[in-house]
């Protein structure tokens, strides 16, 4: 079985910053693709950052510049370097991973955790 666990939520001040991680535990083979998603109220959960095994990055346009993505294959965890935070960036953030497992191939979503920017 395989568990997310997020970490690094919480309020924060107009053009402040905040970085999440995502630490992964089980039986995990390999670590394929990771991402970082957000959810707010009423709304679908929208893509904010993914990278690939490769190294490659794509963030969404409302975040270019200001998130970086990251991970660390050793530490099975995945980061999200958010800066210049703004009220609109409010939101529930989940990590979402794929890997090899026992099992095959499976997609994993953290819990969640809470952004708030507001001052």
């Amino acid at each position: 079985q395989v568990q997310l666990v997020e970490s690094g939520g919480g309020l924060v001040q107009p053009g402040g910053s905040l970085r999440l991680s995502c630490a992964a535990s089980g039986s995990i083979f390999s670590i394929y693709d990771v991402g970082w998603y957000r959810q707010v109220p009423g709304k679908q959960r929208e893509l904010v950052a993914a990278m690939t095994s490769g190294g490659s990055r794509n963030y969404a346009d409302s975040v270019k510049g200001r998130f970086i993505i990251s991970r660390d294959n050793g530490k099975r965890t995945v980061y999200l370097q958010m800066s210049s935070l703004q009220p609109e960036d409010t939101a529930v953030y989940y990590c979402n991973i794929d890997v090899s497992t026992v099992f095959g191939r499976r997609t994993y979503w953290g819990q969640g955790t809470q952004v708030t920017v507001s001052s």
